[in-house]
């Protein structure tokens, strides 16, 4: 049994995608996950399951595509990899809150960042494993940077990972 973190994509985010956490958990309890916990309502949930990190991803999907009529992106890392996440900012000094890891299924290619655009002075980017870093100096809502790379991906700030990786963390 593993522990894991599941991360929805545009989940409650601006009015679209509505989706209660008790249907969440309902779902992953339903694929047979154990010691499920959701966190703040934008589709991230913490859970242990015997299943590989594709079945988990595969399991969510098949399930949340039923309830929403539509497909629903869904990014899975493991406790351990959660925590490499927040290790691995390459921005540690940036306010927590105005730093993210854009999450996606692969490792960005090397060239991710040379379609960048509208980058401002103060915004800083990085790839990692299978992340993209941004650290938004004056925050993300006055941000116009586009990152074609990160479009599959989902973003989560530094403050939301280091929760997800505790919860995480004390499952295993």
């Amino acid at each position: 049994m593993g522990a894991y973190v599941a991360l929805l994509r545009a989940v409650n985010v601006g009015g679209t995608g509505k989706l209660p956490m008790s249907e969440l958990k309902a779902m992953c309890e339903a694929a047979g996950f154990e010691n499920i916990t959701t966190y703040i309502a934008s589709g991230n949930v913490v859970f242990v399951s015997a299943l590989s990190e594709a079945q988990v991803r595969k399991a969510l999907e098949d399930r949340l595509a039923a309830y929403a009529g539509k497909p629903v992106g869904v990014l899975v890392r493991t406790a351990e990899e959660m925590t490499a996440v927040l290790k691995d900012n390459p921005f540690p000094a940036a306010k927590p809150n105005f730093t993210v890891a854009i999450f996606l299924d692969e490792r960005p290619e090397k060239a991710a960042l040379d379609s960048v655009r509208n980058r401002a002075e103060d915004e800083e980017i990085a790839l990692g494993k299978r992340e993209i870093y941004v650290s938004y100096g004056s925050g993300m809502g006055r941000s116009k940077l586009v990152i074609p790379a990160a479009k599959a991906g989902t973003a989560r700030n530094m403050n939301t990972i280091a929760k997800l990786a505790e919860m995480a963390g004390a499952l295993t």
